[in-house]
């Protein structure tokens, strides 16, 4: 454990005061004697070993014999003569072959910062203490530093890579490359097994203390200046992300998407300088930066060559790294044809920000293990969809990611809901605008099924709607217009965007059990806002198409639900218009002739003190609340005139309506008995759904709503009133659309005495 390093620091501290002893007496300086039961350090603990003579030469070659002699605090990875045998009959190389930079870079890779023990090691340091069970990798000795580097245009220069996550570069960090190892201790703690290590490395035997894709055989030596911890296999550097795409043709058509559509190169003078006083050279450096599309609020989930992790505490890559599924070239290919381009004639004619979702679903801000892809997420929040045994084709633990080659392209959701139907078709940017502000999240979800009504923007333009960027003012919205067909004058702003998200709504509609996905037949369906659409025949009805309504010109099918093509706009208001009709409005429709049955209700409303002619307002019926309007057919008005409980004339069963009336409780009467027939803030179809008791405008002695109890089902619906008196909707002249409503027709009237 850490805490055995007590006589370390005597040599940490000796250099610092070695000036101070020249004046001391022999007695005196005896007290700073290196103590006899001080182990010697790594380079000699190794010599006395006998079985290190390869690692040895190694370490003479790297020019790492005098680090390794003296003072210090690491923790190296031992690779024993055995280990070294094997490494060499791999590679072809032998101990006289190897080049000092090879050499180098053994020995830096198996490097590590501090001094840890077996325990330790799974131990995260975080800046608050000390967290068990929490960690598998450590920062190394080796980093790559200045290569050389090709941009996607072929341009060849000098560069670094990036050493914070999105776009940051720190100078003075070296990005260290980062190794992992797998113990037990920290396998139990994550709930992992011997299946997520052997998955990586399937010919070494899990031992609860691995390294890469070697098995610890002596743990925990302790040295002057480190701990050593002796190998079977020779453990390498391995590469980033981005490096290791570099060297991988089978994926250069993931890594072209992240070169030529993500990737920049910023010109950095600390770097060029610090570059020239190394070498000499005026070499210009630049960073390999990801934000090329900036500007769009586009950005890749994590810098692909950055060894640091978040970096949001100094150690936080001892616990996390990236994971990347690439797809080869072949299914890649075949999907981007097929899926990307269905509405695009080429990669540069799509909006950047495509792109960059695309390789975001394929980029997983954190370790994806094995055994965990089904509970693991990506920056868009959707699991790995991949089969660990037949989708995945290669699969590497590199030094800032878990790498899997897969021979399927992530199945996400931005690309296979009815959501990809408006975002995959440059046709419907206002529609995919709108729901990005307000639905998209939830039509995403692969889980649930929802039918959408496709909205184009050539649509909403006869409908007389726009978004114009160039038209942005201090006027919030003001890239939202709206300019009624046949005139000139644009209005502008938040009630443009807000009758535009109300639109979408309405062609938003949720069917789990898949209830458009034949339109041939005829019924009603509340949208995603509460608002009600009907259909009949492949035709489409809303509040304001109710008499214009909407043909099926084409539909497609996605994974959560369909989407219908059709001839407009499924609009609130009527056309030529941004203003929806009033209830009122389409009371005075439905009941404009003697021979409707809507006639005597509506005599009654429209001659009443609840009704404002100009407007055909009714009082207490409010423009954004919903409502339903019971209305009793003629005969049911005529019997609530003759039982009393309407004002009428003559004497006798058949007394005549008397819809003006002019005495205070006649007028009262009539007030009542409409209140009565209307639910407050709630629309309710014949459609099976809602039931139980609902609240009327009208109000009792003490200001309670009185009540009334909807019982519905599927084809039929009944209010009971306070009395327990059923009146049936008469189904076939009900399901009347209106402004945030529906009207039924009821065979009797609802009776509150």
């Amino acid at each position: 454990m850490m805490h055995q390093y007590t006589h370390r620091y005597f040599f940490v501290m000796f250099g610092l005061i070695v000036s101070l002893l020249s004046s001391c007496t022999k007695e005196e300086l005896d007290i700073y004697k290196r103590p006899s039961d001080l182990a010697p350090p790594i380079y000699q603990t190794l010599q006395s070993k006998g079985n290190f003579t390869t690692l040895l030469g190694v370490i003479d070659k790297s020019g790492y014999k005098q680090t390794l002699s003296s003072a210090g605090y690491w923790t190296f990875f031992a690779p024993n003569d055995d280990a070294f045998k094997n490494y060499f009959t791999k590679t072809g190389l032998s101990l006289s072959t190897l080049d000092t930079t090879k050499a180098r870079e053994l020995v830096q890779g198996m490097l590590v910062y501090n001094a840890f023990d077996k325990g330790r090691l799974a131990d995260y340091q975080a800046n608050l203490g000390w967290q068990e069970g929490r960690a598998f990798r450590r920062r190394t000795a080796y980093y790559t530093g200045f290569y050389d580097e090709t941009a996607f245009d072929g341009t060849k220069f000098k560069a670094v890579a990036l050493n914070r996550y999105i776009n940051n570069y720190v100078v003075g960090d070296n990005n260290n490359k980062h190794i992992s190892y797998f113990t037990d201790e920290y396998f139990a703690s994550r709930g992992l097994s011997a299946t997520d290590y052997n998955y990586f490395y399937p010919n070494t035997t899990f031992s609860g203390f691995n390294v890469m894709d070697a098995k610890v055989v002596n743990a925990d030596v302790f040295t002057e200046n480190g701990m050593l911890h002796e190998i079977d296999n020779v453990v390498t550097v391995q590469p980033s992300i981005d490096e290791y795409l570099r060297g991988k043709p089978e994926y250069s058509v993931f890594r072209n998407l992240i070169e030529k559509y993500a990737s920049t190169y910023a010109l950095n003078d600390a770097m060029t300088i610090k570059y020239a006083n190394l070498t000499g050279k005026s070499d210009k450096i630049y960073v390999k930066t990801f934000n090329k599309q900036a500007s769009s609020g586009k950005y890749l989930s994590f810098a692909p060559n950055c060894e640091n992790f978040l970096k949001t505490t100094d150690n936080d890559a001892q616990i996390d790294m990236w994971t990347a599924f690439v797809p080869t070239n072949d299914v890649l290919t075949q999907y981007i044809n097929s899926v990307l381009l269905e509405n695009y004639t080429s990669l540069d004619a799509m909006p950047p920000g495509i792109i960059i979702d695309f390789l975001n679903a394929h980029l997983f801000p954190t370790a994806v293990w094995p055994t965990k892809f089904g509970n693991t997420t990506n920056g868009l929040g959707e699991e790995a969809r991949f089969d660990a045994n037949s989708n995945v084709v290669e699969k590497k633990v590199l030094s800032n990611a878990f790498f899997y080659g897969t021979n399927k392209v992530q199945n996400s959701n931005l690309f296979s809901s009815v959501y990809s139907k408006a975002y995959l078709d440059p046709k419907y940017s206002i529609m995919t605008r709108i729901l990005d502000m307000d639905w998209k999240n939830t039509i995403l979800n692969p889980r649930v099924k929802y039918t959408l009504f496709m909205i184009s923007d050539e649509a909403f333009k006869a409908a007389g709607y726009d978004y114009d960027p160039s038209k942005i003012t201090t006027t919030a919205n003001s890239e939202w217009g709206y300019t009624a067909p046949g005139t000139t004058t644009r209005t502008s702003g938040t009630p443009v965007l807000a009758n535009l998200q109300r639109i979408v709504a309405t062609s938003v509609v949720y069917t789990p059990q898949g209830q458009l996905d034949n339109l041939a037949g005829a019924g009603i369906i509340d949208a995603i806002n509460g608002e009600y659409i009907k259909f009949e025949n492949n035709k489409v009805y809303s509040t304001g198409t109710k008499t214009a309504p909407l043909s099926i010109t084409a539909s497609k099918t996605a994974t959560n639900g369909k989407v219908y093509y059709t001839t407009g706009v499924l609009n609130f208001a009527p056309n030529n218009t941004n203003t929806a009709d009033a209830i009122g409005k389409d009371l005075s429709v439905l009941g404009a002739t003697a021979t409707s049955p809507f006639y005597n209700f509506y005599q009654y409303l429209k001659n009443s003190s609840l009704f404002t002619a100009a407007t055909f307002a009714i009082l207490n019926v409010n423009e954004g609340s919903f409502y339903t309007i019971m209305v009793p057919d003629n005969a049911a008005i005529q019997q609530a005139v003759n039982d009393g409980v309407l004002p009428g004339t003559g004497t006798g069963v058949n007394k005549t309506p008397n819809f003006a009336p002019t005495s205070l409780a006649d007028k009262q009467l009539v007030e009542n008995f409409i209140n009565y027939h209307i639910l407050n803030k709630k629309a309710v179809a014949v459609d099976g759904k809602e039931s139980g008791a609902m609240e009327t405008l009208l109000k009792d002695a003490v200001g309670d709503p009185v009540k009334v109890t909807i019982l519905n089902a599927v084809g039929s619906m009944q209010i009971a009133d306070v009395k327990g008196n059923k009146a049936n909707v008469r189904v076939s002249q009900s399901n009347n659309l209106s402004n945030r409503a529906v009207i039924h027709l009821l065979d009797t009237y609802l009776k509150t005495k």
